[in-house]
């Protein structure tokens, strides 16, 4: 279980309590207690599947993080998070087990469906909060056996963050990574920019 401390700074550094978070946290507990290491640097690396609200979970617990390029999205639509050691090359792939996934009470996805298509009553609202908590309850509590598959993976470790210069976009004049730039009309572009002269062909 993680303690009641660090799930409240996970809260706090993501905004608001909700079931995806809660899985994060107990993805990225899991992680820790595999690879006994968090990320001071590049040592460990993740590669998540998804980007819900788990991933910030996975972020502020194992320290990798999108700044520092040990953190991958690969937008898969899955709650599947691999990690890496660098130190010996252990890896291995978290899921989270469907029949966890459907452990819902089925008022839960009706409140939920109605309240995105047509909104919900205050009554409805309230009964959709309780039933959201006691969803969240039973994902903290849950054994990891349950909530996850873990196997370990024989893959290796994604390379180290590469530093790029920058060079100005000769439309916009900002700073752009060299090699996120294109060259049309005879003119260096960043992304943006380049997509738009590109409509105008």
């Amino acid at each position: 279980m993680v303690p009641d401390k660090i799930v409240e700074l996970v809260i706090a550094f993501h905004g608001h309590l909700c079931p995806g978070l809660a899985i994060g946290i107990r993805a990225a507990e899991l992680a820790l207690q595999e690879m006994d290491s968090r990320a001071g640097d590049e040592e460990l690396v993740a590669v998540v599947e998804n980007d819900n609200c788990s991933v910030d979970a996975i972020q502020f617990m194992t320290g990798c993080t999108f700044g520092k390029g040990n953190l991958i999205f690969q937008d898969h639509g899955k709650n599947v998070y691999r990690f890496y050691r660098r130190e010996d090359g252990k890896a291995i792939r978290i899921a989270q087990k469907a029949d966890a996934a459907k452990r819902k009470d089925p008022a839960y996805q009706t409140l939920q469906d109605k309240q995105h298509k047509a909104g919900l009553s205050d009554e409805e609202l309230e009964r959709l909060n309780f039933l959201r908590e006691e969803r969240i309850k039973k994902i903290l509590s849950m054994d990891l056996k349950e909530l996850f598959t873990l196997k370990e993976i024989n893959e290796t470790p994604p390379q180290h963050a590469n530093i790029y210069e920058s060079v100005e976009c000769e439309h916009c004049h900002e700073l752009t990574m060299e090699t996120r730039t294109r060259r049309i009309h005879g003119k260096w572009l960043c992304l943006p920019c380049y997509a738009k002269q590109e409509r105008k062909i």
